[in-house]
């Protein structure tokens, strides 16, 4: 399925679908583009801004083909004009074409993206999917932390990549990894990198060596 949407690029940031996240919008041609989502159909996807952004951030600095788009479910303008607003990602999907919108924003042609599914169906995943949970679950118990959002997860294993999706939105620290995580389609092989870098952050907070630290950011 094709759509038209606009995009809003940011640097490090991957969108997950099954997950809200919440912006401040403040630059003058992203506040005309929620005015304009909010009088139209209120979707809107975030795009990863790739490295080199920098050179042309008031142009059209190039983006990751891959990313998530969702619906705004929350939106607060303020008296200045700016707006705090919350997006519910919906779906991935692949930049196919940059319009020529005449507006300041960016708006696109995309195709929205469908998980492919192991042989066997969402049970097959199931045995990898409570593995995955119980992990992460143990590392927040080391960290002492708890994590609202992901309340539940045990009870959701029917949804193999809602799952999969918000522990990696909460628990994956690396950007780059972050992006090759939404670009992939095949659930076996996302629920396996997921798997494979939390046990590894799990080993790190545990006093093993492997792997990078998990920024506490992630689960506050």
């Amino acid at each position: 399925m094709e759509i038209e949407i606009p995009i809003f690029p940011l640097p490090d940031l991957v969108f997950f679908p099954h997950t809200l996240l919440p912006l401040h919008i403040f630059e003058p041609r992203y506040r005309r583009m929620i005015a304009d989502c909010l009088d139209g159909a209120r979707r809107l996807a975030v795009v990863m801004l790739k490295p080199g952004w920098e050179r042309d951030y008031e142009g059209v600095p190039p983006v990751y083909p891959v990313a998530g788009a969702g619906e705004i479910i929350q939106s607060e303008r303020l008296a200045d004009g700016r707006y705090n607003i919350v997006l519910l990602g919906k779906y991935r999907i692949r930049i196919e074409e940059e319009l020529a919108s005449g507006t300041l924003y960016r708006l696109v042609r995309a195709v929205i993206l469908e998980d492919r599914e192991p042989t066997g169906g969402p049970c097959a995943l199931k045995p990898g999917l409570e593995n995955l949970v119980s992990a992460y679950l143990r590392l927040l118990e080391t960290l002492d932390r708890k994590d609202s959002r992901l309340q539940g997860l045990k009870e959701d294993l029917v949804s193999p990549g809602a799952v999969i999706d918000r522990i990696a939105s909460v628990a994956v620290p690396d950007p780059r990894v972050r992006q090759r995580l939404l670009g992939t389609l095949d659930l076996q092989e996302r629920l396996d990198l997921t798997s494979s870098i939390i046990f590894d952050l799990l080993l790190v907070v545990s006093g093993g060596t492997k792997g990078a630290p998990l920024p506490k950011e992630r689960l506050n």
